[in-house]
């Protein structure tokens, strides 16, 4: 037994961890949020029901639409994140 405190981790094969492109995780929320906007917009109008109408439209209807809304800004969200690791690989290769 040693009285060394913190003992050396055996040798083995190095691990190198490399940092992700600039806007990766700008294309996975974006991705997650067009994926989930309509999902979440028809949940909460199913909840609501379709007794009441809100502006001449179902609730249904209504969420599923703001859902759609949000799912575009999710697109819009992922397509900067896919031009901003377009530009970084340009600024890499030259």
């Amino acid at each position: 037994m040693t009285t060394d405190p913190d003992p050396a981790p055996e040798k083995g094969r190095p691990i190198r961890l490399t940092p992700v492109a600039p806007g990766v995780w700008l294309v996975i929320l974006g991705g997650g949020v067009m994926v989930l906007g309509p999902l979440f917009g028809f949940l909460t109008g199913t909840i609501l029901g379709t007794e009441g109408e809100t502006l001449g439209l179902s609730p249904i209807f209504l969420f599923l639409f703001l859902g759609f809304l949000v799912a575009g800004a999710g697109l819009g969200i992922a397509i900067l994140g896919v031009r901003r690791v377009l530009r970084s690989r340009m600024t890499a290769e030259q």
